[in-house]
């Protein structure tokens, strides 16, 4: 058996520049300032006793050929590692594992392809899976989504994602010691707004404005910058600040980012005095990110309802890796 663990992502700023839309047709390419959350998919592979393929997740399907799974991204990361037959994949998410806005199906897709090489008696490097992974997501199948996930998931940490003009990516870390990467569960903090969404249909609206709109989508590409500088030098209010001037920017971009509910939670936040906030992933629901002041997080828990939960930064800093390999292989 086969288990690797892989986290999701926190995105502080710069989310849209990886977009192929914009980074492909802007000279100094797509850019993204972003953290990997220590709350992961746990993806275990197992050998079967036959040729059939068990696939267990929300649902469960067994299958004696593999073209004929429906889970789209089991299917085609099977492919792509050739394991096609014989084996049970399970998969287990520390959060839901749709429409949190912190990037799970990409998470899920690097879990997959380090457990099914894994399997095959591969090793494959963070670089290779982010790839294969981006791959998958959107040549293989289509989705207009970008390409900061994929590489978040697959590296862990703390990282600037830079998506150049010629399609490369180059990952590198932040300048923060590891007692400081630490310290940001007491300055940050996640909120669930109890909504989910549909992350592609808003993401292909903000990829046909991606020209209209480019102006403010280089503003979010120097937030990146900015937000690194800060987080650098420790200056967590000014991170706030950019947090909430991002979010501004990011809700005028395409309708259906954000919404009444979201608005009214979003300004209560505010009001009982976090700094700043943004929506993580394609808007529409998921997960807020805050910065607030010592305190602030205990009152906020008080004056949420219970659909709403509350989760410090904390950072994984490994990434996709595997935690358990017995040796047994096809």
């Amino acid at each position: 058996m086969i288990i690797s663990r892989t986290p999701v992502r926190v995105s502080f700023c710069g989310g849209g520049t990886d977009l192929p839309a914009y980074y492909l047709n802007s000279e100094n390419g797509g850019l993204v300032t972003s953290f990997a959350l220590s709350k992961h998919i746990h993806v275990t592979v197992n050998k079967r006793f036959d040729d059939s393929v068990r696939v267990s997740y929300s649902r469960t399907e067994i299958v004696d050929d593999f073209e004929n799974i429906e889970h789209e991204l089991v299917r085609e990361a099977m492919r792509m590692t050739g394991v096609t037959s014989g084996i049970e994949i399970t998969t287990i998410a520390d959060i839901p594992s749709r429409g949190t806005g912190l990037g799970s199906s990409s998470t899920l897709t690097v879990g997959l392809l380090n457990a099914l090489h894994t399997f095959a008696g591969r090793n494959p490097d963070a670089t290779q899976l982010a790839d294969e992974a981006c791959q998958i997501e959107m040549e293989i199948l289509g989705q207009p989504i970008g390409r900061q996930d994929q590489y978040a998931a697959a590296f862990g940490g703390a990282n600037q994602i830079s998506f150049m003009q010629d399609d490369s990516v180059i990952v590198t870390p932040l300048n923060m010691k590891r007692e400081a990467i630490k310290e940001l569960s007491e300055a940050y903090f996640l909120v669930y707004t109890g909504l989910t969404r549909k992350a592609s249909d808003i993401l292909t609206k903000q990829s046909a404005s991606s020209e209209e709109r480019r102006g403010e989508l280089n503003s979010l590409r120097q937030q990146a910058v900015d937000v690194r500088t800060a987080l650098e030098q420790g200056k967590h209010h000014t991170v706030g600040e950019l947090l909430d001037a991002s979010w501004k920017i990011k809700r005028e971009l395409v309708t259906g980012i954000t919404g009444q509910e979201l608005d009214t939670l979003y300004e209560k936040i505010i009001e009982m005095g976090a700094t700043g906030g943004k929506l993580l992933g394609a808007g529409g629901g998921g997960f807020f990110l805050f910065h607030a002041p010592s305190g602030v997080r205990e009152k906020v828990a008080e004056m949420l309802e219970s659909k709403h939960r509350i989760l410090p930064l904390t950072v994984d800093t490994i990434g996709s890796t595997i935690i358990f390999d017995d040796g047994a292989r096809l």
